[in-house]
């Protein structure tokens, strides 16, 4: 042991901004790990300050890597295969946090002491080939264990959908290829629940019989996600969803609107709009769509909330000029309160104004004298006027 590595070490360990500076450059240089949050987040701080403690204990000291370190990144990568990470990002990540590492080092060593740097270079090197081979396989072991239990498997590779732990949607259609399924495009997010159950937590099989009940043996992609079941399905199964909750007293979101690499944004936006609904918006029979995860999340100010997609989602074809005077008698509608006042704005006999709504009812699939779709059409005429 040296004396510049042992103060480099000492001073580094107790700099807390250098797990933050190794968590933030994971964060923005590996895909993988683009989405961070909650639990995930500790994780990684976790493993990541246990880490830089331990290689540069062994810079300090000039030892190699030994059989506990092994051990525990040979548990780390079975933890990995089941979240469904990939190897290659992991390893990746590790590769990011050793150049912080080294940098970290570079800045602090003296020029007398260069050779100390270049010496935990060596150390990363032969670190990184170490926990790479040893990872690879219990990564490789506990795959194959998961294929071999492929209920599980589909579950988790679900659960990571929707926590968005996959770089892209090619990485996601390459695992379910190698679990013998075909995810759906276009597909359709749902989130589901028992009416009047608050906080109950939903058994897996209950998630399945829903499953069953709506597709089949189609796209067996179903988890039990606190008290939820979420499912994703080809988007023509969207047509039996609400019968379906309505004869069992479920309610429920379906998201449509959005790509394979955006599951997890589907997934937030379901789960945000059936916390948020109010009940007038959640009657019995009616099933949330994108419209109303949208707009729940705008008045939330949620992230996920995209107000410029709002009068698309809402109105529908009403955007289009061929029916702006449809979208007129509805402006007008709004604006007044009653069909024979906005007739008067408009200078048209009410029974024609009548007409318009009626159409528009049947162009956008909503009702302009229901509470609830009233705000939403008003939302986003608004928002349409302002885009």
């Amino acid at each position: 042991m040296t004396k510049t590595r042992e103060r480099i070490r000492r001073e580094l360990t107790a700099d807390p901004r250098l797990v933050q500076a190794v968590v933030d450059a994971v964060h923005d240089r590996v895909p993988a790990y683009a989405d961070l949050d909650g639990e995930r987040l500790l994780e990684v701080r976790a493993i990541a300050g246990w880490a830089v403690e331990r290689l540069l204990h062994l810079w300090a000291v000039d030892d190699t890597v030994g059989p506990d370190e092994l051990r525990r990144f040979r548990g780390i990568a079975a933890a990995r295969a089941a979240d469904g990470r990939p190897l290659q990002a992991v390893l990746r990540a590790y590769r990011v946090a050793a150049a912080v590492l080294v940098d970290e080092v570079a800045a602090r060593a003296p020029r007398s002491a260069a050779a100390d740097a270049f010496a935990l270079t060596r150390h990363v090197l032969a670190t990184l080939d170490a926990l790479s081979e040893a990872m690879a396989g219990a990564y490789t072991a506990t795959s194959e264990q998961l294929a071999g239990d492929r209920a599980r498997a589909l579950r988790l590779l679900l659960d990571d959908l929707i926590a968005g732990r996959h770089a892209s949607a090619g990485a996601a259609a390459d695992r379910a290829a190698r679990l013998g399924v075909q995810l759906p495009a276009p597909y359709c997010l749902l989130a589901a629940e028992p009416d009047g159950c608050p906080g109950a937590a939903l058994p897996q099989e209950t998630a399945l019989d829903l499953l069953a009940a709506l597709a089949g043996d189609a796209t067996p992609l179903v988890t039990a996600h606190g008290r939820r079941a979420v499912l994703l399905l080809p988007a023509a199964s969207a047509r039996t969803v609400a019968p379906v909750l309505r004869e069992r007293g479920w309610r429920g979101c379906a998201i449509q609107g959005e790509g394979l690499d955006r599951v997890a944004v589907a997934h937030r936006l379901a789960d945000g709009a059936l916390d948020a609904a109010p009940p007038h918006a959640r009657r019995p029979g009616r099933l949330l769509t994108d419209a109303d995860a949208h707009v729940l999340a705008l008045l939330g100010g949620h992230p996920a909330a995209a107000p410029d997609r709002i009068a698309h989602l809402v109105l529908g074809p009403l955007t289009e000029p061929d029916h702006r005077h449809l979208l007129a008698a509805l402006t007008a509608y709004l604006d007044t309160g009653s069909a024979t006042a906005a007739a008067r704005t408009l200078h048209l006999h009410p029974q024609s104004l009548r007409y318009r709504l009626r159409r528009a009812r049947e162009l956008t699939g909503l009702d302009e004298r229901d509470p609830w779709e009233r705000l939403m059409l008003d939302i986003a005429r608004t928002v349409g006027a302002r885009a």
